[in-house]
């Protein structure tokens, strides 16, 4: 065996008061070798991003490390000086953040960003090679038409794109160690697919470690060697990744995978882990999992469980895990509490599903593109080029494509917080285009959006209460104060969250947490539509799983509609009832859930479902690496916009757009080759049997 990389022993980081300080990381020890992937798990809260910060020495102001030694080649990096630290980052060891809206500048280009950090790391200051090697990195990642990405800003950017411009930034400087915290939360899947291979391909060429620290734990299936679970600030458990996903020891890992959606599921409550993460400013007396496991008994409370090494580089932490294959006693978790709500009738139900509450007809958004002083237009981004779609009380459409194909603008369109540049958008027969913003007020409260970013779209100078708040008090729902923190504190329940969570600000909370936050105030108002937009992509799998309960609950009591924008297609297999596939601002295929993902019939619908990692190899599928990046929406391609990408095209595919096809009362499909995939699909599905 070759000496670790990394060594990391008995770390310890403490945040707050020192005389009752939050250990947020409690005496962690774990080694990670070159060129392998060593996955970190756990829910928001537990400490996951502190570590990786504690690593950095990028701690907030009242954080300290106590304890410990963290070793990165032999070197001791805990007593570095700031100077000497500043050598290390980005050169030895960098970071891919969570949050890239926050991590960029938003006053410099893209290309001024990564090419500062070219420069700083290679010791080449020429400011030509600087741009060569950013445009050599941005390919990398899979930024379509990057040179003209070079030349914009953050907010120009998709949430995936800018998260690609993380990852292109932290291989700048070849490190040896990439620490990447939730480097693919925001990528589509293909995206995310393409991501992964570029990080094996450097891992092959230079032996670079990574720190993958992930919720998602198809992800870590397929890349990653080995893992550890972390609950509370400490490592609970160490395993191999294929015996990990064959028998987790600890109950709190059994837990996270049966919270995972998956279409078996669809009719059923995923299972919840119930409670929350405790608190870390305290001082505990037993198992920290305690007080959430269904399996605990009277030695659990009384004695704090002892770290044991078992056979094949197994480890756990656990009273009731003594050994590889003991069978740990489960009970069934406590379900979340929905608030009581009015429950529709089944025939009052049937007869609102027969007719739409919103209908899109030729949607399109269309920014103008301007040059020189004059500012004239000189082109279009036609980010939707041209979508009908239904929605239905009840029931959820999910929208799903590569980030950049114009399923946030849609969104957002439909909403008018763009305004369209065609077609039209009814909600139970107004038309809300062309509407001013006055007229519009009345239909806020219906209509509401969960953000991708949660961070960016919360007021950073307004306490959580204030912002779920907002709209009660706006909307005249709850004039009074009282009355609406009463309602604030019952939603924060309804999420999953302390009540006196009410008094702090956003950037108190972890990413996930700040997610639910924006569901709260989404809901605040009682809406009849809620556009998702990936509200679940920053979430853990258990808090995902009380959140999709949560979701399904809400429409079943209340008949709420649902815009599901999601690049999870797990997700989509569990909650839809409907799929809508967008590449370049179009729909390419429309149906039931279950004939797009059991049959699906165009050929980037196909490359999508190919590249979903799946925890269970037996369901893994060859991927369909597609050919090239997504053509910018400024200069699409002549005939069907997927041919330059797809393994199918013939020659008409590259003079006409698709005329689209029915195949059935709700399936369509727009694809010159609809039938021959058909065929080939046939074909290929003996050949594997």
């Amino acid at each position: 065996m070759t000496k670790p990389l990394l060594q990391i022993t008995g770390l310890t980081t403490e945040l707050g008061d020192p005389a009752q300080p939050a250990r947020v990381v409690d005496g962690l020890t774990l080694d990670i070798r070159s060129g392998e992937t060593f996955a970190l798990l756990g829910e928001s809260g537990c400490g996951k991003s502190m570590t990786a910060l504690s690593l950095m020495r990028l701690l907030p102001p009242s954080g300290r490390i106590t304890a410990g030694s963290v070793q990165l080649g032999g070197t001791e990096l805990l007593s570095l000086t700031e100077a000497e630290m500043r050598q290390v980052r980005g050169g030895q060891m960098a970071m891919i953040f969570q949050e890239p809206q926050t991590s960029l500048n938003p006053v410099l280009t893209v290309g001024t960003q990564i090419g500062e950090a070219v420069r700083l790391h290679q010791g080449d200051a020429r400011q030509r090679l600087g741009a060569e090697r950013a445009l050599e990195l941005l390919r990398a990642v899979g930024i379509p038409d990057p040179e003209q990405r070079l030349n914009e800003y953050p907010h120009q950017l998709s949430g995936g794109m800018k998260q690609r411009v993380m990852i292109a930034m932290a291989l700048a400087g070849n490190p040896r160690l990439l620490i990447a915290d939730e480097p693919t939360t925001a990528l589509d899947v293909t995206i995310q697919a393409q991501v992964l291979r570029l990080l094996k391909a450097v891992q092959s060429e230079n032996g670079l470690a990574v720190l993958l620290i992930t919720h998602d734990l198809g992800v870590v299936a397929e890349t990653a060697e080995r893992l550890a679970v972390m609950y509370a600030g400490q490592i609970v458990e160490t395993a191999p990744v294929a015996e990990f996903f064959v028998q987790p020891l600890h109950p709190y890992s059994r837990h996270l995978l049966e919270s995972l959606p998956e279409a078996s599921k669809r009719h059923g409550r995923l299972a919840v882990i119930a409670g929350r993460v405790p608190s870390l400013d305290q001082v505990f007396q037993g198992c920290r999992f305690v007080d959430r496991c269904p399996a605990a008994i009277a030695r659990c409370r009384l004695e704090v469980p002892e770290w044991r090494m078992l056979d094949e580089g197994r480890g756990v932490r656990c009273h009731l895990a003594e050994s590889v294959g003991v069978e740990v006693p489960d009970r069934p978790a406590v379900p979340v509490v929905i608030a009581a709500a009015h429950v529709a009738s089944d025939e009052s139900a049937s007869e609102t599903a027969q007719v739409p509450l919103l209908t899109m007809r030729g949607l399109q958004v269309h920014f103008p593109i301007h040059q020189g002083v004059l500012r004239r237009v000189v082109g279009y981004v036609r980010a939707v080029d041209g979508i009908s779609l239904d929605l239905y009380a009840g029931r959820t459409l999910a929208l799903v494509g590569e980030s950049g194909c114009g399923k946030t603008t849609a969104g957002k369109g439909l909403l008018q917080l763009v305004p369209p540049t065609g077609g039209s958008v009814r909600y139970r027969g107004q038309e809300l285009i062309g509407l001013s913003h006055r007229r519009l007020r009345p239909f806020r409260k219906d209509l509401q959006i969960v953000f991708q970013d949660p961070f960016a779209s919360m007021n950073p100078r307004m306490l959580v209460g204030d912002i779920i708040g907002e709209g009660l008090q706006a909307l005249k729902i709850a004039p009074k104060r009282a009355e609406r923190m009463r309602r604030v504190a019952e939603l924060l329940e309804l999420v999953g969250l302390d009540p006196e969570s009410a008094s702090r600000y956003p950037h108190e909370f972890s990413g996930g947490q700040r997610q639910r936050l924006c569901i709260a105030r989404a809901l605040a108002v009682e809406p009849r539509i809620i556009i998702c937009d990936e509200p679940t992509s920053a979430l853990d799998v258990s808090v995902q799983a009380q959140i999709l309960n949560l979701l399904k609950d809400l429409q079943e009591r209340l008949g709420l509609a649902y815009l599901f924008i999601t690049h999870d297609l797990s997700v989509v297999s569990y909650l839809a009832h409907e799929v809508a596939v967008m590449y370049l601002g179009r729909v390419v295929e429309h149906g039931q859930v279950d004939e797009i993902l059991d049959d699906p019939r165009h050929p980037y619908t196909r490359a999508l479902l190919s590249a979903v990692p799946v925890v269970d190899p037996e369901r893994r599928r060859r991927i369909i690496q597609l050919e090239g990046d997504m053509p910018s929406p400024r200069h699409p391609p002549s005939g069907c916009h997927f041919h330059p990408r797809c393994p199918e095209a013939i020659e008409v595919c590259r003079h006409h757009y698709p005329v689209e096809t029915r195949l059935g009362s709700t399936r369509r499909v727009c694809c010159h080759c609809v039938d021959v995939g058909a065929s080939a699909r046939t074909a290929d599905s003996k050949d594997r049997a």
